[in-house]
């Protein structure tokens, strides 16, 4: 099994080659077994991250090594204090169909992303509609502690995802689903899609297990 420092960069590169993310925009972090977390430099790409050039913070968000750590820190700590046991790594994007579709109006922003498939529903549970902050603004990591931990995804409004989960493998994935989810609302925009039915989505919450508070 890869390191983790290793496995968190190859999960980035992965990323960056799906159109995820560019530049240098995203950041990825991952709960290291002492409590610290590793996180991805500010300015960093997710197409060149290198394990040994990591930085490390404490879980209050104290710059214990490496490089400066990215400005969305408190967005990262704000899911790993809520959230406890359940977070073991958090992945932010500037995906482009979830952000053109938090641009659009919102019929639920408590419930965001429509319920077109079973597999975002059993990835993501409920997705939240946060408003727009300031790109590096501890308002966000402060509106994400208001959510309690109730919520594992996220959508900056006109910015990105923020996917929790309870390892890297996890947390990944779930962001590659939200994305795909959102690029399918986007498609059937207007053309009365044919969505999961409530009963449909009860079914799915009580065979799967999923959060939906």
């Amino acid at each position: 099994m890869a390191d983790l420092r290793e496995q968190l960069c190859e999960f980035a590169l992965s990323m960056y080659k799906m159109g995820l993310t560019h530049g240098t925009t995203g950041n990825i972090s991952a709960r290291q077994s002492d409590g610290s977390l590793l996180i991805s430099p500010t300015g960093a790409s997710f197409a060149s991250l290198d394990p040994s050039q990591l930085s490390v913070i404490s879980d209050s968000g104290e710059h214990l090594s490496g490089p400066k750590p990215t400005k969305e820190v408190p967005l990262h700590l704000a899911l790993y204090q809520t959230r406890a046991h359940k977070t073991g790594a958090v992945v932010h994007l500037h995906s482009c169909h979830a952000t053109a579709l938090s641009m659009l109006p919102s019929q639920d922003e408590d419930n965001w992303l429509p319920p077109l498939t079973p597999y975002a529903l059993m990835k993501l549970g409920k997705v939240k509609l946060l408003p727009y902050f300031l790109p590096g603004d501890p308002a966000i990591g402060e509106a994400i502690k208001g959510l309690a931990g109730k919520r594992s995804a996220l959508m900056l409004a006109n910015h990105g995802p923020v996917v929790a989960g309870k390892d890297l493998e996890a947390a990944v994935y779930a962001a590659e689903e939200l994305e795909a989810a959102a690029k399918l609302s986007l498609l059937t925009q207007g053309l009365n899609p044919r969505g999961l039915t409530e009963a449909q989505i009860n079914e799915l919450i009580q065979h799967y297990d999923i959060d939906w508070d």
